[in-house]
């Protein structure tokens, strides 16, 4: 049984009604759909048979045009293409409707919309929470920016991520290329081992005398000569920090975990029994982690996602 659409699919000045796979009639005026796509441009635009010489079904005086989406993805879409002070654009936050409204553009040529949805899948509010779902739908879609964009997020989580029902989207060779690429960029941060970039940014020890054991400083220097610089050792909870960051980054190579490391590591300082760090760590650390994790991004930029489009 057919059931009316919400509104604003239910005017009662509409010229055309479609109705969706599940039997949902939305009463709509062409001239939207027209003016916001060149399918609907060409389709209104046919000659229109004399009454009783055609099977068009009508009601209420007004054709029907049965359409293949269901309701939630057919209500999505007229939104996008009816005026915002009618109708608002549908949030696409979720992900939940972007492949089934870009499969619907894309059918409907409403170029509009699958700019929206692409832009969506780019969002940094969306990739910095659901990397593998953007991944999996802009993947299926052969989006190519879109894809790229989100696998370089992706390396903000594990090298094995958790389970996500988009997953099924992709096939095996796909999420095999995902894995294959995350590994690449595991294995070439490891050059950052050679702190060549750190001499280079601060040229002496000068540059970054808060690195040293100095003073009323009692956090004290290491002794582990990797961790050293310009032959100097370097302070403790440094060098804690430095291990801790390149032991993450054998699984999650990317500058948030430098960022987010460091930030603990800030944390950790703050509650130390010392007259000097404590004080000085925090712009410190934003400042040296923000470049460590420039030096991540740049290595990670170089890697390819090896995927044909």
């Amino acid at each position: 049984m057919e059931t009316c659409a919400s509104t604003p699919f239910d005017h009662a000045k509409a010229d055309i009604i479609l109705r969706s796979a599940d039997g949902v009639e939305f009463r709509v005026f062409t001239l939207f759909l027209s003016l916001a796509s060149p399918f609907f441009e060409t389709l209104f635009g046919l000659p229109q048979a004399p009454d009783g010489a055609t099977d068009q079904e009508m009601k209420d005086g007004l054709a029907v045009i049965a359409v293949s989406e269901d309701s939630k993805t057919l209500d999505s879409f007229l939104r996008f293409c009816y005026p915002s002070t009618l109708a608002e654009d549908p949030s696409l936050e979720n992900l939940t409707d972007a492949l089934s409204i870009l499969a619907a553009a894309r059918k409907y040529s409403l170029d509009m919309i699958e700019r929206k949805v692409c832009q969506a899948l780019v969002n940094p509010k969306i990739l910095e929470t659901e990397p593998l779902r953007c991944f999996a739908i802009s993947r299926n879609a052969r989006l190519k920016h879109e894809t790229i964009t989100a696998a370089r997020y992706t390396l903000r989580l594990p090298l094995i991520p958790a389970w996500c029902a988009e997953i099924d989207l992709i096939t095996a060779s796909d999420l095999l290329a995902l894995l294959t690429y995350h590994k690449k960029c595991s294995i070439a941060v490891k050059t950052l081992w050679n702190f060549n970039w750190i001499k280079k940014h601060y040229h002496s020890q000068s540059g970054c005398k808060w690195l040293f054991y100095s003073g009323n400083c009692r956090c004290g220097r290491g002794d582990d000569r990797r961790f050293f610089l310009w032959n100097e050792g370097t302070v403790t909870w440094w060098i804690t920090y430095m291990q801790e960051v390149f032991e993450l980054l054998k699984d999650s190579p990317s500058g948030d975990t430098v960022r987010t490391a460091a930030d603990r590591t800030v944390e950790m300082v703050r509650a130390a029994n010392c007259a000097v760090c404590p004080g000085q760590v925090k712009e410190n650390m934003a400042e040296f982690s923000n470049l460590f994790a420039q030096k991540v991004e740049e290595i990670v930029a170089s890697i390819e996602l090896e995927m044909d489009f």
